[in-house]
């Protein structure tokens, strides 16, 4: 079966022309591969994480050792996605010395955006998953994402992710996709 553009065709959910790697507020939603709960479950309104869970809570913990840019806000690990607010802080700061690159440097890679940020943080729940579990695929394909704008939104947002685990039942992903 060859590439058909018709039925193949990707629509981004990304804003256009909208630079990822400049500083910002970020709400991410990353979902499992066909809504599969993975990392645990919800017991009276808490998240009881397995050990995948874990490792998932781990990996979101570990994102600034990787992306010193990355300040982490609220998140929540649920059955079978995450929800989080990453910030994307200015590039000089006590773990990284180095001046801070012009837009012109950052358009020219994407190590430093959101997606490059997300892309690390699949990568080490997976290769977790493949050496510990038979489970081979764990995420969608692609993430969502919201940028953040103002701060009634982030209040918003962020008492979202927190009382997450209580609203399970009323979740759209409480059953999966």
């Amino acid at each position: 079966m060859g590439f058909d553009p018709k039925k193949h065709h990707r629509r981004s959910i990304r804003l256009k022309r909208y630079d990822y790697s400049q500083e910002g507020l970020y709400f991410i939603t990353i979902c499992t591969k066909k809504g599969a709960h993975l990392f645990g479950r919800i017991e009276n309104g808490v998240m009881s994480l397995n050990a995948m869970g874990q490792i998932a809570e781990k990996c979101w913990l570990a994102i600034p050792d990787h992306f010193p840019q990355a300040v982490l806000h609220a998140y929540v690990i649920m059955p079978n996605h995450i929800h989080g607010i990453i910030e994307i802080a200015a590039f000089v700061g006590a773990k990284n010395c180095s001046p801070p690159k012009s837009s012109q440097q950052r358009a020219n890679g994407t190590s430093q955006t959101v997606g490059s940020i997300v892309r690390g943080f699949k990568i080490g729940v997976t290769k977790w998953a493949r050496i510990n579990t038979r489970i081979r695929e764990v995420w969608h394909r692609n993430y969502y994402e919201n940028v953040i704008r103002s701060g009634k939104t982030y209040y918003l947002i962020s008492n979202y992710i927190l009382n997450n685990p209580a609203n399970w039942k009323k979740d759209k992903f409480h059953s999966g996709f």
